[in-house]
């Protein structure tokens, strides 16, 4: 038999609303490989370095976690523990849009420039050849 409704409801609004502010503990990581039995390897925006860290029972089953998301992670959580886990996932990050917002949220997993955004000036893409036979630029398909 499954989780109760009202449970997995609960989780799930916890998710969506990002924290006012993180404890000092507490890292946004980006989810890098599945390493199975409900253990995922991170790399933290801080340290910079890949963390083993554990999906906490009231996640299983309920949040879906994929490459590339993001999670809030407490790296204190195993510290009196001698394991090779670096911490333990305390939120998943499913509304990015607002997560963005926040002051919090580091530098490094800013969204780049996309291509769409890019200056005019410096993409050819989708224009039309110089009508003129003085501009002899070469366009490459």
């Amino acid at each position: 038999m499954g989780k109760p409704k009202r449970q997995v409801l609960a989780t799930a609004e916890q998710t969506l609303i990002p924290p006012i502010a993180l404890e000092d503990n507490h890292v946004i990581a980006k989810i890098v490989k599945d390493e199975g039995k409900n253990l995922w390897a991170v790399k933290a925006a801080s340290a910079g370095e890949t963390l083993l860290v554990e999906l906490p029972a009231r996640f299983r089953s309920t949040i879906w976690l994929k490459r590339g998301g993001y999670v809030l992670v407490d790296t204190t959580a195993f510290e009196g523990r001698e394991n090779k886990l670096d911490g333990e996932i305390v939120n998943v990050v499913r509304d990015e849009k607002s997560w963005r917002k926040q002051p919090y949220w580091p530098q490094e997993f800013s969204k780049s420039q996309s291509y769409l955004e890019s200056s005019d000036d410096e993409s050819r893409v989708g224009k039309m050849p110089p009508a003129d036979a003085s501009d002899e630029e070469t366009y490459s398909v």
